[in-house]
């Protein structure tokens, strides 16, 4: 059980890897299967799991993580404190733009039971970009898949002449507006 670096293996060539983390594993497997029916052009894997530490496979077998999407429940306290304590096993660089928050269930505001104001904060502290979105709907869904796609290729450095601090950088300041 040890922290997760990002930089720590050599990527694969054409080809990103993504963590999924977060206490809903029916709407992970959801988001993980529109990303993969997605058309794309590179390799992906979908790593999922309910919390971190991930458990010990060896430090050969497990793959370079290229993007952590950390996914909140905005009805559930539980996920909030769930990700919040999974956080301290990803090692300070992951925050120079390779994790991101995934607000979902947010076409439910009136069952809302995590205060905004823990959001933004988590976004302050982790300088990492927020995205709001309800996973139960198909077409929220696969926009929400299609934007994903697109971070964690510029994550993996599949983009030439961007890098996921600069993506991270626009993404906080275009949320400040």
């Amino acid at each position: 059980m040890s922290v997760l670096r990002p930089f720590d293996k050599l990527p694969a060539l054409n080809s990103a890897i993504l963590l999924l983390v977060g206490s809903d594993e029916g709407l992970q497997q959801k988001l993980a299967e529109a990303m993969l029916r997605e058309k794309k052009s590179f390799r992906i894997n979908i790593r999922i799991a309910t919390s971190l530490p991930l458990p010990s496979e060896g430090d050969h077998l497990r793959p370079r993580i290229d993007l952590i999407a950390f996914m909140i429940d905005i009805k559930s306290k539980y996920s909030l404190r769930n990700v919040e304590a999974s956080l301290a096993y990803v090692d300070a660089s992951f925050f120079l733009g390779k994790v991101c928050f995934l607000v979902t269930g947010v076409g439910r505001l009136n069952c809302c039971s995590v205060e905004m104001s823990a959001i933004w904060k988590l976004r302050e502290v982790y300088s990492s970009p927020v995205l709001f979105c309800e996973l139960e709907l198909e077409g929220i869904r696969v926009a929400t898949a299609q934007r994903l796609l697109r971070m964690l290729e510029i994550c993996a450095g599949l983009i030439p002449g961007v890098s996921a601090l600069y993506f991270g950088s626009l993404m906080s300041r275009s949320a400040n507006f």
